[in-house]
């Protein structure tokens, strides 16, 4: 286990790295197009294809290596979904960082069609293959999915049982569908994964999590760079006075709350910058300036108002 970083211990007494990678998806769903070959007919949609296939590779091969230097930089935790697709470059990132499979707390999701289709074991073992692994560390639910996400989480507590999981997660859960999961299942949720940043503290959300022993991981913790935080003057005072960029006092922020932060980037300059928050200490004062900044502003899909086919 890397010790550069803390760990958090989850409520089942699983150690979690207390910061996070989201490498995300390595195409996102974005093709590209060579411009006039669409007017060749059969032969410009195969010069595409080639062309897309050849640019997939490309981009496979940058994916792999932004993820390998994370882990060679420190990083233990990937946080990942079947929704991404593509999770065999998890276990070439990993290889290439000459790591063992012991040596990296691996993330998985079932997706949002999974749960549609009732296919929860077999999206686990299809991961677990895909993965090149005999276990996921946390393995969750993208979303809660109307009418579904209890009987996803109850398969998922059979998997667990059968040590085929380490710990039992949820994304994107409000506090009515934690206290459904409480009410109606065996095994409390070790971690819920929802948006959380400076303009969203969500604190109601995150002292129920703590009243439960239910550890909250924040996606977005950055709130993408929005420029309303680029140009807060609490933010650039704090900047100032550690020597620290944005991401770090944000994310340092995020440390001293007990939140667990995913932060996403592949340039390598930024991944060691991100992990750098560890040799200062902002004070109580600063940390409730910080909370003040909160204006419920959520940049991401709220799930009491989205249609769960529409994302993964």
């Amino acid at each position: 286990m890397n010790n550069s970083i803390p760990y958090y211990t989850l409520n089942n007494g699983v150690k979690i790295p207390c910061i996070g990678i989201g490498p995300g998806s390595v195409l996102r769903g974005k093709n590209v197009s060579v411009p006039l070959v669409g007017k060749f007919g059969f032969v410009g949609k195969i010069v595409n294809k080639v062309v897309n296939k050849v640019y997939f590779l490309y981009k496979s091969r940058k994916y792999v290596a932004s993820l390998a230097n994370s882990l060679r930089l420190g990083y233990r935790l990937i946080d990942y979904s079947a929704a991404y697709g593509n999770e065999n470059l998890i276990a070439k990132a990993i290889s290439k960082a000459g790591l063992k499979r012991e040596d990296v707390f691996i993330t998985s999701r079932v997706t949002n069609k999974q749960q549609y289709d009732g296919q929860v074991r077999d999206a686990l073992f299809k991961s677990l293959k895909n993965l090149g692994v005999s276990y996921i560390d946390l393995y969750m639910f993208h979303w809660p999915v109307t009418d579904h996400f209890i009987d996803t989480y109850k398969e998922m507590e059979k998997l667990y049982k059968e040590g085929r999981i380490k710990a039992l997660g949820v994304c994107n859960c409000h506090q009515h569908h934690l206290q459904k999961i409480l009410d109606e299942c065996e095994i409390v949720p070790a971690l819920d994964q929802f948006e959380v940043h400076p303009l969203f503290t969500q604190k109601p959300l995150i002292d129920f999590c703590k009243k439960n022993g239910i550890q909250v991981e924040a996606y977005t913790p950055l709130a993408r760079n929005d420029d309303r935080l680029q140009k807060n003057l609490i933010l650039k005072g704090l900047c100032k006075k550690y020597n620290k960029d944005l991401a770090q006092i944000i994310l340092r922020w995020d440390f001293q709350n007990g939140v667990l932060p995913i932060p996403r980037s592949s340039n390598f300059k930024r991944q060691a910058s991100n992990i750098n928050i560890f040799d200062f200490k902002l004070l109580d004062e600063e940390m409730n300036a910080i909370d003040s900044i909160n204006i419920n502003s959520r940049l991401r899909f709220d799930p009491d108002n989205l249609d769960f086919h529409s994302v993964g």
